[in-house]
């Protein structure tokens, strides 16, 4: 309860020092800025084209533009003079807005070591589709929409962005060879060694390299923090697989970064990683591949469909292949790592853009805020009784039974 009570004052007094940031952005009546192109696309209205650009600040914030340059500023960096008013809010600074802005300068993008390999990866590849895949699940770049849109329909997102998946994918195979090279030196020269602390600790150090490297998008560093305090949490030995340990982790990251507080992919990474702990709390006396092969991925599924479509409701019968699509790609993210690094990307290419062309439309349905207010109340409840647990499963199996085949 005090550990509560400390993190929640210091998120108040961490959100007080944003909104006096926030006020003195609004106050000005301009200010100039350079600003690299996170994402820009075309769009035409009263019979006028214009471009619409996602640009990241070199003081770390991520908001929208607009210009009628023609000229395309996908990669570009740009210096802009700003124009804020109230009508941006206080929660919209904190996650990402839109600002009104004048380009006074636009040039390339200084190639720098993280350009040139994802220069070489796209290199690999003849469609501007997969360009765009391998840049978003390798270098964390933007998609472009209409991939965006394809990805969306396979209800596979959560593959493409990079996040705690992908670090844990990575962990894995990354701890798992440490450990076949460091086992037998330990067994002959060090066995007082710890090779949790040993090894653990240069898999943290790479894995951080690689957050850096790709640009530290927030959705792959509030990952890497919770990854970090995992394995000091694991180290000390303290129970990892609870909802205490989930709670505390989520109060340090929005002390850290108060801006998770209007994240939809950091409450939606919280949301995933408690129906984790929820499966394994009712499903830890069955076989563990039973769990990792059927019981976690349909499960997650599931479960999460409620929450989801409170906020997003493109429905396909497609993502009914999502748990074995998320599956294979467990395999399949260090395999096209690999066939990267040797120049052979392009590998797989013809089963990707037969898998993007599967799906041709959707349909929105929306769950309303209310229910979903009730069903994330259930979901705490079943914590404490198993009885409220089935029922959280019957509902939410009932809610995809209706979707798939009704909606």
């Amino acid at each position: 309860m005090l550990f509560t009570l400390l993190c929640l004052l210091l998120i108040g007094l961490h959100l007080g020092v944003e909104y006096r940031a926030y006020r003195d952005f609004i106050d000005k009546p301009f200010y100039y800025t350079e600003v690299e192109v996170l994402n820009a696309y075309s769009k035409r209205k009263n019979h006028q084209s214009y471009q619409v650009l996602k640009v990241h600040s070199a003081k770390g914030r991520t908001f929208y533009t607009t210009t009628h340059q023609r000229t395309l500023l996908q990669h570009q960096t740009l210096r802009l003079q700003l124009f804020p008013d109230a009508k941006i809010g206080f929660l919209d600074y904190l996650g990402t807005f839109y600002v009104k802005s004048k380009m006074k300068a636009h040039y390339p993008k200084e190639e720098g070591k993280r350009e040139k390999l994802r220069s070489f990866v796209s290199q690999q590849h003849s469609t501007p589709a997969l360009q765009s895949f391998y840049g978003a699940i390798f270098f964390a770049t933007p998609l472009l929409q209409s991939v965006r849109q394809k990805i969306s329909l396979l209800g596979v997102s959560h593959l493409v962005a990079l996040s705690g998946f992908h670090l844990g994918i990575l962990w894995g195979l990354v701890y798992g060879v440490l450990l076949l090279l460091y086992r037998p030196f330990q067994q002959r020269y060090f066995p007082y060694r710890h090779a949790l602390f040993d090894v653990g600790l240069v898999v943290i150090l790479l894995l951080g390299v690689y957050v850096w490297f790709v640009g530290s998008p927030p959705s792959l560093l509030r990952s890497y923090a919770m990854m970090l305090l995992g394995w000091i949490v694991l180290l000390v030995g303290v129970k990892l697989l609870s909802f205490a340990f989930l709670s505390m982790v989520g109060l340090l990251l929005l002390v850290l970064f108060p801006s998770l507080l209007v994240s939809l992919s950091f409450w939606f990474s919280m949301a995933g990683v408690f129906y984790i702990f929820l499966l394994l709390r009712y499903f830890q006396s069955q076989h563990s591949w039973l769990i990792s092969l059927l019981v976690l991925p349909l499960g997650i599924f599931v479960l999460m469909l409620p929450v989801v479509h409170g906020v997003f409701g493109v429905t396909s019968p497609f993502q009914l292949f999502s748990p074995l699509l998320s599956l294979l790609f467990i395999l399949f993210y260090p395999f096209e790592m690999l066939l990267h690094l040797l120049g052979w990307g392009g590998l797989l290419d013809g089963w990707l853009l037969w898998l993007f062309a599967l799906p041709k439309e959707g349909v929105v349905s929306l769950l309303s805020p209310w229910m979903v207010v009730v069903y994330v109340g259930l979901s705490l409840g079943a914590i404490w009784k198993k009885s409220l647990f089935y029922l959280l499963c019957g509902v939410a199996l009932a809610y995809a039974l209706y979707l798939f085949i009704f909606v």
